[in-house]
């Protein structure tokens, strides 16, 4: 397994850069869009210019599979946009990062071509609106291609000494959530970049968006929920792959073990025998993962807020009160 990266730029990856045009009229939003693109179709043209109509700052369309139609003839027709083709295999957390060291806005939205983007998507009186908090990260509304609600709520909790997460589809405007599905969201770009951005070690696209997700929560940030913005999948919605393997490993050493003491994050040499019971890796194997994320919370330790067992505690003590206030 990789070290854990320990900066926002530290990996790169061989692609091909194409267009790409900063609005700088005053008129533009302060926002720049990611489109994660997995598909061919038919639909992108007018994805493309329902985006430019509503005068973000750029846009990056992201090609994870470029032979889907010519890029190339595309960027011609639309010198806007710029487009990112990777020419290896990486995962959606890993071209987010890189996609966000294209843009300068202060925020960005995340799409996928996967949803339906109708025309005025964001319009400045939005914009507005869903940046006045400046949250870190706020995620909409999702919902199926029958305007069903989806699960976007999601709730920590605890079960016998296991973090587990309980989800909803109930959403009320400024509504906590831990993490925004598949990775739809509005960012704040500098606090993006200030946590690290999505660890690319992790594969796994539902362990790598928790654990960027949580850690946020644990260095001092936040994830609301808004029911201004509005999406719908066209198509079925994918379904998170919560498999136990080695990305789990990774993102339980990160989040789950470190403990808050004077004001620091620190991980114990006695939480290894845990560590070691719940890997099945070899003990050899285990020490090594166990010690490389004791450096890296050590290395990071004053950006802590809070451990794990206080961040649901004060979830639910919030919770209690915001009952007791009605």
């Amino acid at each position: 397994m990789s070290f854990i990266p320990s900066t926002f730029d530290e990996h790169q990856i061989d692609m091909t850069v194409l267009g790409g045009r900063v609005n700088d009229s005053p008129e533009a939003l302060n926002i720049s869009v990611i489109l994660l693109n997995s598909s061919a179709s038919h639909l992108k043209i007018d994805v493309f210019q329902n985006l430019l109509g509503c005068g973000f700052r750029s846009i990056v369309s992201v090609e994870h599979d470029s032979s889907n139609y010519s890029t190339e003839d595309i960027s011609k027709k639309f010198p806007e946009i710029k487009f990112l083709c990777p020419l290896e295999k990486v995962t959606d957390g890993e071209i987010i990062n890189i996609a966000m060291s294209e843009v300068d806005a202060d925020y960005v939205l995340v799409l996928r071509d996967s949803l339906y983007i109708p025309s005025g998507v964001v319009l400045s009186n939005l914009a507005q609106r869903l940046t006045s908090d400046k949250i870190y990260c706020v995620v909409p509304r999702l919902l199926d291609k029958n305007k069903n609600g989806l699960h976007t709520v999601f709730t920590p909790g605890a079960e016998k000494s296991h973090f587990v997460i309980d989800a909803s589809t109930y959403v009320t405007d400024g509504k906590k959530t831990i993490y925004p599905k598949d990775y739809i969201a509005l960012y704040d770009r500098k606090k993006f970049i200030q946590l690290g951005g999505f660890d690319y070690t992790i594969k796994s696209a539902y362990w790598q968006n928790l654990d960027l997700a949580l850690r946020s929560w644990l260095w001092g940030e936040e994830t609301r929920l808004t029911t201004m913005l509005q999406l719908s999948y066209i198509d079925e919605p994918p379904v998170d792959d919560k498999t136990i393997n080695q990305d789990y490993l990774r993102f339980y050493l990160k989040n789950e073990t470190p403990k808050y003491k004077l004001e620091r994050g620190i991980i114990k040499a006695t939480s290894f025998p845990l560590f070691l019971f719940r890997s099945s890796c070899g003990y050899l194997e285990a020490k090594r993962q166990f010690n490389e994320a004791r450096e890296w919370v050590e290395k990071n330790k004053y950006r802590f807020k809070m451990d794990l067992q206080t961040f649901i505690q004060n979830w639910f003590a919030e919770k209690q009160e915001s009952e007791n206030e009605k």
